[in-house]
């Protein structure tokens, strides 16, 4: 289970009360009993970004293969526009 800790606890011994607990994972700020800020490593942050980035791509690329995105400009989706409208 990750590391939960009570705002007022980081309120009152500073950041670095997270340190410890962060290197088992993400540790999560307690605020009026709920869980409500997430703090994570520089590393997970970033392979976070990586992972979403990764699933943006294969999104954009199945979408691509499976039709529903055509390649063209504004003046060719302007005409296709235009013509529907006749």
């Amino acid at each position: 289970m990750n590391a939960m800790i009570p705002a007022q606890e980081l309120k009152r011994r500073g950041i670095s009360v997270v340190d410890p607990e962060l290197a088992n994972g993400p540790v999560h700020i307690i605020l009026h009993n709920k869980p409500s800020y997430v703090v994570i490593s520089e590393s997970s942050y970033n392979d976070m970004m990586n992972d979403l980035a990764d699933a943006r791509l294969a999104a954009s690329e199945l979408d691509l293969t499976s039709g529903r995105l055509r390649r063209g400009n504004s003046e060719q989706l302007m005409e296709e526009l235009l013509s529907s409208d006749e």
